[in-house]
Order: C-alpha cells, then sequence, then structure tokens
C-alpha cells in the first residue's frame, strides 16, 4: 500500500496520523525479506540457523559442546544447548527480564557486550528476535542457577510472565518456535538442507556434538530419521568429506592454523587430480559465498609461495608463457575460516567480508605454513609444482580454443548457433531460453512454444562430462559452444581468465527440459554440472530452471488428465474411474517427444500453468561434493546417495 495521499482527499487528511512508525518486531513482519532475505524456502531455513547461532557463540565462548535440532511432528522446530542459558534477571534499562529483551529487542543480546563473546556468527544475522517476530508461536525453556524458567510468544508479543516451572541441575536453552504461515510461502522444512548446515558447522566448529532429529517420519523399524555430526580434527575432516569421491595429489591434508594480529585463521587445503577449483570461505562460521578480504589474502599468499618455490626449483624455465594464480589453483579443494571481532560485509547478499586488514592477516599465514610445507615436504611439492604447470599448459590451449570460438562467432555475424530458434523479444529480463534433450523435442518445442519470449536450442544426445573434461576440452566441444554462443556470454578477462561476463546474458531464464526417465536425469544432472562448474553465476542470480514435463495422461472417453506424480496417477484414476479401472486408459510419458505441440505448451511450457523448479545453491561446499560424487568416476557412493534420495524423488528405472 502507498505512504502517498490520495489525490481525491484534502491534503489535510494526510497527517502524522497517516506515517506508520514500526517499532521493533512490527517492522520485521511488515519487511520480512529486508531482516532474512526472503519469505521462501531459504529465509524460512534462516530462522533455524538464527537459534543454532546463538548456541555456537556459546560453544565459542567455551560453554556448550551440545546442539540438538529437532523438526517436530507439527512443523515446528526445536533448538536445544547445554550453554549456560539465556540470563532471566531484570534488566534495568528495558525494565524486564533479559530473557524478553534478547526474544523481543532486535540487536540486543550478550554478543554486542565484547566481554561475552570475542567472536560471534549471529552478528552477521538479526537475532532470535526476529525468528520469534516471524513465528506464530515461540517457548523459549531457559535451565539455568538450578531453576527452569518458561516464557511463551505469540508473533514477537509475550502471551505470559516469565514463569518459574521446576528445578533443575543442568544449563542451558531450549527454543521451540513455529513459523508464521501468513509471512512465509512455505512452512515446511526440509531435513536435508538442514542437516547440511549442522555438517558444516561441526567441521567449522571442532569438538561440538550437534544432531538432527525428524519427528515427521519413521523408518521400517520405527525409529525416527536422525544424523549426528561431530568433527575432531575439523577441516582436515571437512576436506576428506568433500573430496572423497576424488583421487588425491598428495597423501596428507596441508593444515594452517595460526592466530595473527589477535584473529585466529585456520585453512586447510588439498590438491586432486580434477580439473575444478572448489575454494569455500567462512567469516565466524557464515559461508561468505561472495569472497572478499580473506579469499584475496588466501589467493595472493599461495600464489607467491608457490610461485617463488617453484621459480627456485627450476621447474618453470621452460615454460614458454607467463603462470598465472588460476594455474596455482587447478585441481585445489579449500577451506578457509576466519574469526572477525567486528566484521564488515559487503556485497549484494552481505556475504562478502570487506575488513581490509584480514587480507594480509590471512596471506602471512598461508605464506609461512605452506613455506614450511614445502620445505619439509620436496615429494608433495615437487608433485604439486607439476600440476600447476600441466594446468598452465592446458590454460594456454583453452585460451586459443576459446579465442577460435570467439572468433568464428564474429566471422559468421552475430555468431547465434544454427540449431538456435530464436526469439523475437530483445529484453534478456522477459526472454527465457529452454535446453532441450534431442532434435525430434526441439522440433516439438519449437511449433508449441511462444515465439516472442521463447527461444529453443536442441542439444544433442548428452553433453560433456565436465567434471572429468580438461579445461580446454570443454570449450573444444559442440553443445557446449553452442550453448555459450546462444546465452551470448563467454569466460575469460584480464584479471580472471574464468570469470564469466554476466551483464552480457540474452536470457533471464535458460530452462533445462529432458525426457522423464534415467537418461533425462543424467543429462539433466550433466547441464547442472556444467553450469556449476563454468558459469556459477547464472545459478546465483536465479536464472537456471529446470522444466516439470507430466509423467502420465489419465483419460476416460472425452475427460483427461496430466498427472505429475503418482499420486496425481491414483487421484486421477479416483476422480475419472469413479473408483474404478475399467474405461480408464494411462499414457505413460517416457519422453517429451511422445507429446505433440500442443500438449508439449499446455503442460510444460505454457506460463501459465507450467512448474519450473529453480535451481539455487543452499551450501556451495555440499553442492560441490554432490556434483563430484555424481559425476566422478566411483560408484558405490553415487549408488548410495541415489538409493537414499529415491524416495524423495521420482526416478523412473
Amino acid at each position: 500500500m502507498s505512504d502517498l495521499p490520495n489525490n481525491n482527499h484534502n491534503n489535510g487528511d494526510y497527517s502524522a496520523n497517516n506515517i506508520q512508525v514500526l517499532e521493533g518486531l512490527e517492522a520485521v513482519r511488515k519487511r520480512p525479506a529486508m531482516y532474512i532475505g526472503d519469505v521462501s524456502i531459504k529465509g524460512l531455513h534462516h530462522l533455524v540457523y538464527e537459534v543454532v547461532d546463538n548456541s555456537i557463540d556459546e560453544a565459542l565462548a567455551g560453554y556448550c559442546d551440545k546442539i540438538d535440532v529437532c523438526i517436530n511432528e507439527d512443523g515446528s522446530i526445536t533448538v536445544k544447548d547445554n550453554g549456560r542459558g539465556i540470563p532471566v534477571d531484570m534488566h534495568e534499562k528495558e525494565g524486564k527480564s533479559a530473557l524478553e529483551v534478547v526474544m523481543t529487542v532486535l540487536h540486543a543480546g550478550g554478543k554486542f557486550d565484547k566481554d561475552s563473546y570475542k567472536v560471534s556468527g549471529g552478528l552477521h544475522g538479526v537475532g532470535v528476535s526476529c525468528v520469534n517476530g516471524l513465528s506464530s508461536y515461540l517457548k523459549a525453556v531457559v535451565h539455568r542457577d538450578g531453576k527452569i524458567y518458561e516464557q511463551e510468544y505469540k508473533t514477537g508479543h509475550p502471551i505470559s510472565d516469565i514463569k518459574e516451572i521446576g528445578e533443575t541441575d543442568i544449563t542451558g536453552t531450549i527454543i521451540t518456535f513455529k513459523p508464521d504461515a501468513s509471512i512465509f510461502s512455505t512452512t515446511e522444512y526440509k531435513f536435508e538442507i538442514l542437516s547440511s548446515r549442522l555438517r558444516e558447522l561441526a567441521y567449522l566448529n571442532k569438538g561440538i556434538k550437534l544432531t538432527i532429529t525428524d519427528k515427521r517420519e519413521k523408518d521400517d523399524e520405527g525409529e525416527h530419521r536422525r544424523e549426528e555430526f561431530y568433527s575432531k580434527e575439523g577441516l582436515k575432516e571437512f576436506i576428506d568429506y568433500l573430496d572423497a569421491t576424488r583421487v588425491k595429489l598428495i597423501e596428507e591434508v596441508i593444515n594452517i592454523s595460526a592466530i595473527k594480529n589477535g584473529t585466529p585463521v585456520e585453512i586447510a587445503l588439498q590438491y586432486n587430480t580434477s580439473f575444478s577449483e572448489n575454494i569455500h570461505s567462512y567469516v565466524n562460521n557464515i559461508n561468505t559465498i561472495e569472497g572478499g578480504t580473506h579469499l584475496t589474502g588466501f589467493r595472493r599468499g599461495l600464489t607467491r609461495t608457490l610461485k617463488s618455490y617453484a621459480d627456485k626449483s627450476g621447474a618453470l624455465s621452460k615454460l614458454k608463457f607467463e603462470i598465472s594464480g588460476d594455474d596455482f589453483r587447478e585441481g585445489l579443494t579449500s577451506i578457509i575460516s576466519v574469526k572477525v571481532q567486528e566484521p564488515q560485509f559487503e556485497g549484494q547478499t552481505k556475504t562478502k567480508l570487506g575488513n581490509s586488514e584480514i587480507s594480509l592477516v590471512v596471506d602471512q599465514a598461508v605464506s609461512e605454513m605452506l613455506s614450511n610445507y614445502l620445505e619439509e615436504n620436496p615429494k608433495d611439492a615437487k608433485i604439486i609444482v607439476q600440476k600447476v604447470i600441466l594446468a598452465a599448459q592446458a590454460r594456454h590451449a583453452a585460451r586459443k580454443a576459446r579465442e577460435l570460438v570467439q572468433r568464428k562467432n564474429v566471422l559468421s555475424g552475430g555468431g547465434l548457433p544454427g540449431k538456435l530458434a530464436d526469439c523475437s523479444d530483445r529484453n534478456p529480463e522477459l526472454s527465457e531460453i529452454y535446453l532441450v534433450e534431442g532434435d525430434s523435442a526441439g522440433g516439438t518445442a519449437k511449433q508449441g512454444r511462444d515465439r516472442k519470449f521463447q527461444a529453443i536450442l536442441p542439444l544433442r544426445g548428452k553433453i560433456l562430462n565436465v567434471e572429468k573434461a580438461m579445461y580446454h576440452k570443454v570449450f573444444e566441444n559442440e553443445e557446449i559452444k553452442n550453448i555459450f554462443t546462444a546465452l551470448g556470454v563467454s569466460i575469460g578477462t584480464e584479471e580472471d581468465s574464468k570469470a564469466l561476463n554476466i551483464e552480457k546474458i540474452r536470457y533471464h531464464k535458460i530452462i533445462i527440459m529432458t525426457d522423464a526417465d534415467v537418461d533425462g536425469s543424467h543429462i539433466t544432472t550433466l547441464i547442472m554440472t556444467f553450469f556449476f562448474r563454468f558459469m556459477k553465476e547464472v545459478i546465483e542470480n536465479g536464472y537456471l530452471y529446470i522444466a516439470t514435463p507430466p509423467l502420465y495422461q489419465v483419460k476416460k472417453g472425452k475427460s483427461s488428465r496430466y498427472c505429475w506424480s503418482e499420486e496425481d496417477r491414483i487421484q486421477a484414476i479416483e476422480e475419472l474411474g469413479k473408483g474404478k479401472d475399467s474405461g480408464v486408459s494411462i499414457q505413460r510419458y517416457k519422453g517429451l517427444g511422445e507429446m505433440n505441440a500442443e500438449q508439449l505448451w499446455s503442460t510444460t511450457m505454457n506460463p501459465e500453468t507450467r512448474t519450473l523448479r529453480q535451481v539455487s545453491i543452499d551450501s556451495a561446499a555440499e553442492a560441490d561434493r554432490v556434483f563430484s560424487m555424481l559425476m566422478g568416476d566411483e560408484v558405490p557412493p553415487r549408488r548410495e546417495f541415489i538409493e537414499r534420495h529415491a524416495k524423495y524423488a521420482n526416478i523412473d528405472a
């Protein structure tokens, strides 16, 4: 609703009474996305992270070593820790208990008192008060000073005074909350998303036990789904987990741990035989997906130290061209974790560290530790340098391949692939492109589309598995060249040979459309792997989608219904056949080519009726591991992953 006065009324009606002063949690409820990013699945899970962050802060301060998260039967969440318990005594300034202040006042809490918490992950967030404001119900139970205290809230407001409800010989805090369905577009928590974050937190904070239990479902033995995470060695074990399906180049993970200028720096790194660079950076447990000064310091320290060693060893003397920073990071998996007292975050999503002093801190830590490692392990050092030289030679070849592609595009005037059926609209925000499996389905899609805003690019067979391909081979692949040229983007700038010029992209919706069978799923995964490894910005900007063609058509007489799941099919038979199978015919769509142009439009391409699944990255580290495992050589972990997730997906053998 606009705050501007209605022109039909006398301006005298527009007075101070019309101006809303949003105080405290009312502002959070009115503009939730400002505080938690969005009100969809990401923001919903962010609520849990905020509460868990409070418990992690207690652990960082040395008072907590166990955190339990539970998804309850009704979809609410309970987070329990064995910390000191939130104080319950009277807060002099506010005139109410400290617990109520923490729960109802934004940016209140011990972490703003430097004596209570030296560093804090929760500082980046908005605290448990924001969670309270966005919950239809919240209950806080505190075990402290031998007593148990409780207070309940509704939409951020206390519905009872703080009550003493018993005695105890333990300490800790238990927060139970139910997200407000009138604010969030979905209130259904995903076990995988939460468990992935808790696993990450266990690696980043060694010695803390984190558990997650899902009371919404039971297995065949009647047990609730449950996972437990605990890491004794921290980042070293994190690298082992991420690189489990990759072939190591050096046996041991290189571990760097130091305190520089009062800032704890922990880094772990490992070289493998892959061609991708996977560096994940964290500040106070927050995944800084946009990098920042700590990442800059790491890259500078790594490049300078390795180059100096390689120069001294004479290994670079035969190279005819200059070696680049990218070459030192090919096949590198690394985790950088810094704990900063007063972090300054920048960037579009506030996930880029801006503290300039941290760059030098990390640079020095890497230089010192890595220099020592290379001197003490000459055999490993030689293997790493050889990998770097191979990477440089491949990059040189890739640059030539890339320049050839770009030159051909210019010579052929505009350079759009011959197979591309483009749309007439030139506004990227209004345009979308379908990457379609096979020429046959591509032809049907071309007939069924809306030519104004929908472009079609048929892909022949399975595209190259970029997870196993050398960098320059990717740019020589015909189907991948077609994707690059159709999208209007290229890779490679003077500063960063792997940077994508995302601002030139021709479509803001890139939709993968494949058959609803195993081959189709494999092709979808191959394409997603390509985007994750070479065009991650496309996913980060929210431009990548997966189309969902129907699995069945159920018919009886002139009535018919499309079905996207087994449940839909059973319901359609029930309703069309009035509970009987007789006279009901069921068509199982194995491929897009089985539908005519009109059917494909109405079920899968019409914005009014279609369902698109947006591809997003909840955890870059977990996505990196999953793509490596699904597209790598190791069969057992891939089989185990598919079997574990088969009940949560439509997998048609």
